[in-house]
């Protein structure tokens, strides 16, 4: 057994949290991992802005303003370059990035990496690529995150109606997806509703972006008479009902995704996804088995079209889907965190 210790100093989140509410990608996978180590026998200990100490499910919460351990077999310090030092003789020190990793090349990041030397864990391929190649660190790897095990085992079902579905930041791509359902996909498809599952809720209800947030979901929901349904996000339980009646996911994606945990999600209980390759979504979706991956706005469109009304394409996305986009559970995740402990 190990020691294993956690920090994240952004929103208000503990691992009874997400349970019941939604929360962020980031925040998700913070959660998942701390509780698959603790559920392989591990001692682990999650720093947070939690607002008490809680034990649940096996994972020791703690507000990180508390004391901070010493030492520990295995230190993951969440994105900040606060945290990179917090834990002071760890046997192994990761820096666990969620964002585009280019923020790195400010000298007060690049400085603490030179001196702590974490290892440096990105999610994926793209999010690979956007850390600054001169910096001095402990050596860099890729461990994608997993999907919860609610998503990962849902069975072939009929095509549902015409309903699509968006559960993302609505900065990333929201704008732009509505003009698009006005002009093409809605035309083409009259009966087609897209339903959106977003909000700042699903940010602790504290982003400096609350505002523009608010704007594109205000826009949303004045085009009821467009089949947009606008609907507070929801926990995960929520969630798993709400992808399975979808018929798609539509996501234009955004440079600053670099996983899309709702796109896995989506993909994992077999719903096809029509994306662009902007940022990492391109990663998530196998293009012509599960979905589709666009290069222009028009063949976006026609994707979206003709999933959205055709049972033998969606069929065929379905399966593709279910067969090949299950992702990792978080257990192999461990695994493969285990792995990084000398």
């Amino acid at each position: 057994m190990a020691s294993v210790v956690m920090a994240d100093d952004g929103i208000v989140f503990d691992g009874a949290m997400a349970e019941t509410g939604p929360l962020g990608g980031a925040e998700t996978a913070f959660v998942a991992l701390a509780e698959a180590l603790a559920a392989r026998g591990h001692e682990v200990r999650a720093l947070s802005r939690c607002a008490a100490p809680l034990t649940h499910k096996d994972v020791a919460w703690t507000p990180i303003e508390r004391a901070v351990p010493q030492s520990c077999d295995l230190y993951i310090g969440n994105r900040g370059h606060r945290l990179i030092g917090l834990v002071p003789r760890p046997r192994r020190r990761v820096l666990w990035l969620h964002n585009p990793a280019r923020y790195l090349r400010k000298p007060r990041m690049a400085a603490r990496i030179a001196w702590y030397r974490p290892l440096i864990v990105t999610t994926g391929a793209y999010h690979a690529s956007t850390v600054p190649a001169w910096l001095i660190d402990g050596g860099r790897t890729v461990v994608p995150y997993g999907v919860l095990d609610r998503f990962r085992h849902a069975e072939p079902r009929e095509p549902p109606p015409p309903r699509a579905i968006f559960t993302s930041n609505p900065l990333r791509g929201l704008d732009w997806l509505i003009d698009l359902w006005v002009a093409r996909i809605r035309p083409a498809v009259p009966g087609a509703e897209l339903h959106i599952y977003a909000g700042a809720a699903v940010y602790g209800g504290v982003t400096k972006h609350a505002r523009e947030i608010e704007a594109v979901l205000s826009r949303a929901e004045a085009l009821e008479h467009q089949g947009i349904r606008r609907f507070a996000p929801v926990g995960r339980e929520r969630l798993v009902e709400m992808l399975t009646g979808a018929r798609a996911m539509l996501y234009r994606g955004d440079p600053g995704e670099t996983f899309c945990l709702a796109l896995a999600e989506a993909q994992a209980l077999g719903v096809p996804a029509v994306v662009t390759p902007l940022g990492s979504v391109g990663e998530r979706v196998a293009d012509g088995l599960s979905g589709r991956v666009a290069t222009s706005d028009d063949e976006f469109a026609d994707a979206a079209i003709a999933v959205l009304r055709d049972d033998v394409l969606w069929r065929g996305w379905h399966c593709g889907a279910l067969q090949s986009q299950r992702g990792l559970s978080w257990d192999e995740v461990a695994q493969r965190y285990e792995a990084l402990i000398p």
